[in-house]
């Protein structure tokens, strides 16, 4: 009885939280505004500059999505071995975001649910984005963290 209760209790708190969670274009052009230096566009179209970057922000109310990218390279000048430290960064250090390549142009991209997405969330996209693109050709990287942290494959390697 008493873990039946407590199920119940956590799929409350659990779902209370989902729930109290709602993005819509609305609230998202509010963030936006908040995050970039101007933002142009029309709801769920809009181009939003990051100190030198243009960043691309489109959402899909009805189908629950947004995308936000950024882009980098065009495909033709892409060497092989970026293309491999971008798809090993995909692993590694690029995070929340990823190096995707659309078009004939690599693009940064950061992908979610719309509604799903909390305020924090769209900062830190914002800051996952321009990193990502800024650090491409270097360290490939949306923020200072490695996932998985290093050494952790090497301790693995070694059971």
């Amino acid at each position: 009885m008493k873990i039946t209760f407590l199920l119940f209790c956590l799929s409350i708190t659990c779902s209370s939280g989902l729930l109290g969670q709602s993005m819509n274009n609305s609230s998202l052009e509010k963030v936006l505004t908040q995050q970039a230096d101007s933002l142009a566009g029309s709801s769920g179209q809009w181009q939003i500059l990051v100190k030198d970057l243009m960043i691309y922000v489109l959402t899909d109310e009805a189908n629950n999505r947004m995308r936000m990218i950024a882009p980098i390279i065009y495909e033709e000048d892409l060497t092989d071995e970026m293309k491999t430290k971008a798809l090993i960064a995909n692993f590694h250090t690029a995070l929340d975001v990823k190096y995707a390549i659309s078009e004939g142009v690599v693009w940064t991209a950061y992908i979610h649910p719309l509604k799903e997405l909390s305020e924090s969330q769209v900062v830190d996209a914002v800051k996952q984005v321009y990193q990502a693109t800024a650090t491409f050709g270097y360290t490939y990287s949306s923020t200072d963290l490695v996932f998985p942290a290093p050494g952790a494959r090497d301790e693995d390697d070694n059971e």
